[in-house]
């Protein structure tokens, strides 16, 4: 009695890209929901979309350093309440979460490549 052939392995095929309005869509939308939902958006966007398009990838990156800066910020802010100055910096990172989100999706809507000023980066 014979064995019949093996099948190697299968590697997991690669991921097709994306149309350029579906990566602006995406980019779009991990910018929005970075408002709601704070970085878990902008962390499932780059681990899933990451190798789908230069575009999206770029704007996950972007957003996911900018959000955990913002929830650095937000640490610190609360940390801070013991000495009053908290009150201050957890307001002002909200405010700056929806400024600068908002501004990044519009310019990721556009198809236009966008950086968020005073972000720490983590991931590239």
């Amino acid at each position: 009695m014979t064995t019949p052939p093996q099948q190697p392995y299968s590697s997991v095929p690669a991921p097709q890209p994306m149309s350029p309005a579906d990566e602006k869509l995406w980019a779009t939308l991990v910018h929005v929901g970075g408002i709601f939902f704070g970085f878990l958006p902008a962390l499932i966007g780059y681990l899933v979309l990451k190798d789908r398009g230069p575009f999206v990838r770029s704007h996950t990156a972007t957003a996911l350093n900018f959000q955990l800066t913002l929830l650095i910020a937000e640490i610190v802010g609360y940390l801070l309440m013991f000495v009053l100055i908290g009150f201050l910096i957890v307001p002002a990172v909200y405010v700056v979460r929806i400024v600068f989100s908002i501004i990044a999706a519009v310019k990721a809507n556009k198809g236009e490549w966008y950086a968020y000023p005073l972000s720490i980066r983590f991931v590239s």
